[in-house]
């Protein structure tokens, strides 16, 4: 879905829900080939029943990926990603877990360079099926605004 807005049409504290994805054993798999982390957290089930957690974990980089790309619901032509803050991972996610995201707009702020532009603060948590948090970030996009901010 295409859905334009301009910075000065977003509302702080405007908030929005996915819907649930499954992590699977073939998430983690693929994830391991694509970025070559074969480590044993991930791989390993023997291993990993030695260890606290008892059973393989998905790759944060996996969790920050599906994550992400299950906000990624509109196309707005007049936004575009300017990257991530504070990007934690609480918890970890075991094979079968169910996450799903929560996109808050946190803050919109001036671009300190660009008057046709403003940035967008998207608090971005995920959650597991239990409700427990398991990755927070924060995803900045770059907005485009309908008329130029004044200069400071």
């Amino acid at each position: 879905m295409i859905v334009e807005q301009y910075f000065e049409d977003y509302e702080v504290g405007f908030e929005r829900r996915t819907f649930g994805r499954t992590i699977t054993e073939s998430d983690i798999i693929i994830h391991a080939g694509q970025t070559g982390d074969h480590f044993p957290h991930h791989m390993d089930a023997e291993w990993c029943a030695t260890q606290d957690f008892g059973q393989r974990i998905a790759h944060g980089t996996l969790v920050f990926s599906v994550g992400i790309g299950m906000t990624a619901s509109t196309i707005n032509p007049r936004a575009m990603s300017y990257g991530y803050d504070r990007l934690r991972f609480i918890r970890p996610v075991f094979i079968n877990d169910t996450i799903t995201v929560t996109a808050r707009i946190a803050e919109k702020r001036d671009h300190p360079k660009r008057a046709g532009h403003g940035i967008l603060v998207e608090a971005i948590e995920v959650t597991n099926q239990r409700q427990e948090t398991v990755m927070v970030c924060e995803h900045l996009y770059l907005v485009e605004r309908r008329t130029a901010a004044a200069a400071a």
